[in-house]
C-alpha cells in the first residue's frame, strides 16, 4: 500500500476519534454545571487536549466555560478543536476518495458540514448539549459505516489502528486530569462532592453505565482499573492496545521480527495486563498515566517512521 494513502488514512480515523472525544468531555462539563456551577471545572479540559499553551496565549488564566468550549470546538487556530479535526479529516478523506467508501465521505462531509456551520453560527452556545451529541453521533455513524462498507484490508487495518491509539491516549489524559487536576483540595477526597467528579470521569469515557453493570457503586481504585485495564470495554486502555496491536500485526505481519512499533505495543499489552491497579495506584496513578502517554506517542512515531516515512532507498 502507498504510505500516502496509509497515513491519510490513519489520520482521518485519529482526528474523528479525537473530535468526539472533545465533545465528550465539554458535554460532560456542562451537564455538571447545571447539576451545579461549582461543580463544573473548565481549565483541566483545556490540559487533557494538551493544548494549555496555545490556549494561554489566547485567553492568558481566563478558563470560563465561553473561552474553553471556543477553543476546544471551533477554534481554527487550534490544531486539537472539534472544527480543526473534522477539516483535517475531511482533507484526509479527499485524497483517498479511492480508498474510502461514499458513504464514509458522505458522512464526514456531513458531519464537517455541521460543525462549520454551528461555528459560524452567533447562536452556538445556546444549545451545547444537543451540538456535541450530534458530534457523537456523527462519529459512531462513521466508525459504523467504516466498518459495514469498506473492505477489511491493509487500509481498514490502518484506520483501525489510528482510531484505537487515539482512544487509548484520550482516555490515558482523561483519567490524568481527574487525579491530577479535579480535585481542588485533599479534603475533598471521598465525598459525595469526590463521587460527582469520579462518575463524571465515567461518563466522559461513556463507560458508566457498563461500569455499574460490572461493579455498582463507584469505587476510585475500580474506576481506574475499569477504564485502564478493563480487556471487554471498548474504551479502555487495554482494549485498545489488544485491538490495536491485532491490526498493526495484520499490517506487518511479513516484518513482525525487525518491526519497532510492534514490539513496543505487544510490551504495552503485556504490561497492561500484568500491571494490578493498587501497583499502579501505589507507584502514583499521575505517573503511571504520564508513562503511558510517552508509550503511545512512541509507538504512533513508529508507525509514522515505519509505514510513513518516505526514504531515498524507497525509489
Amino acid at each position: 500500500m502507498l504510505s500516502r494513502v496509509a497515513e491519510s488514512v490513519y489520520w482521518m480515523n485519529r482526528y474523528i476519534e479525537r473530535a468526539e472525544s472533545a465533545a465528550r468531555v465539554i458535554d460532560v462539563s456542562f451537564q455538571l454545571m447545571l447539576d451545579g456551577g461549582e461543580l463544573a471545572q473548565w481549565s483541566p479540559l483545556v490540559a487533557t487536549s494538551g493544548s494549555e499553551a496555545l490556549f494561554k496565549e489566547q485567553h492568558g488564566d481566563d478558563f470560563s466555560q465561553k473561552n474553553v468550549i471556543q477553543f476546544l470546538a471551533f477554534d481554527e487556530k487550534n490544531p486539537n478543536s472539534i472544527l480543526s479535526c473534522f477539516t483535517f479529516a475531511r482533507e484526509n478523506a479527499r485524497s483517498v476518495r479511492e480508498i474510502v467508501s461514499s458513504e464514509m465521505w458522505e458522512q464526514i462531509n456531513k458531519a464537517y458540514l455541521m460543525v462549520h456551520d454551528v461555528s459560524e453560527n452567533a447562536a452556538r452556545h445556546e444549545a451545547p448539549h444537543e451540538f456535541f451529541a450530534a458530534i457523537k453521533l456523527a462519529a459512531h455513524t462513521f466508525v459504523g459505516t467504516t466498518y459495514l462498507t469498506m473492505t477489511h484490508n491493509e487500509a481498514w487495518h490502518f484506520g483501525r489502528l489510528g482510531r484505537l491509539l487515539e482512544r487509548a491516549d484520550n482516555t490515558s489524559r482523561l483519567v490524568d486530569a481527574k487525579y491530577y487536576f479535579l480535585l481542588p483540595t485533599i479534603a475533598d477526597v471521598g465525598t459525595a462532592y469526590d463521587e460527582l467528579h469520579w462518575v463524571a470521569l465515567l461518563r466522559s469515557a461513556s463507560a458508566f453505565e457498563m461500569y455499574r453493570k460490572k461493579h455498582g457503586r463507584i469505587v476510585p481504585d475500580l474506576v481506574v482499573d475499569f477504564l485502564l485495564r478493563e480487556p471487554q470495554f471498548p474504551r479502555s486502555v487495554r482494549y485498545a492496545v489488544i485491538k490495536g496491536a491485532r491490526s498493526l500485526g495484520a499490517i506487518a505481519r511479513d516484518e513482525m521480527e525487525d518491526n519497532d512499533a510492534v514490539r513496543l505495543i505487544g510490551k504495552l499489552r503485556a504490561d497492561l495486563e500484568f500491571d494490578s491497579t493498587p501497583e499502579i495506584i501505589g507507584k502514583g496513578l499521575h505517573e503511571y498515566a504520564d508513562q503511558l502517554q510517552i508509550k503511545l506517542n512512541k509507538i504512533g512515531a513508529c508507525i509514522q517512521d515505519t509505514f510513513f516515512t518516505v526514504r531515498a532507498d524507497d525509489g
